[in-house]
């Protein structure tokens, strides 16, 4: 059974950065997508960043610049860094994960079959 276990998030001043981790166990897939969505209130959830297990990335418009995405196979973890953080970043971030359909490269929302539970991460002015 696969579960996606997030840490990492807190409290941090506009400006500052916050790195969050994403642990994954029961993973066997060799092909897949990974990535970090996020959810403020009275908001839907949005996108922040995937990663295919290729490597290939991709970035929401609004963190791009500021925020990289990686992940250590060895360790089935994926980590989301985090700087220059502004008050709208503010939220509920999330760890989600999903096999990819061989050879397909592209992480579009439907692949995210598993998340995590979600962790605060919270901007003040």
């Amino acid at each position: 059974q696969v579960q996606l276990v997030e840490s990492g998030g807190g409290s941090v001043q506009a400006g500052g950065s916050l790195g969050l981790s994403c642990a994954a166990s029961g993973w066997t897939y060799s092909w897949y997508c990974m990535g970090w969505f996020r959810q403020a209130p009275g908001k839907e959830r949005e996108v922040v960043a995937t990663i295919h297990s290729v490597g290939r990335t991709s970035f929401a418009d609004f963190v791009k610049g500021r925020f990289t995405i990686s992940q250590d196979n060895t360790k089935n973890t994926l980590y989301l860094q985090m700087n220059s953080l502004k008050p709208e970043d503010t939220a509920i971030y999330y760890c989600a994960a999903g096999p990819r359909n061989y050879p397909l490269y592209t992480c579009p929302q439907e692949v995210f079959t598993y998340w995590g539970q979600g962790t605060q991460v919270t901007v003040s002015t």
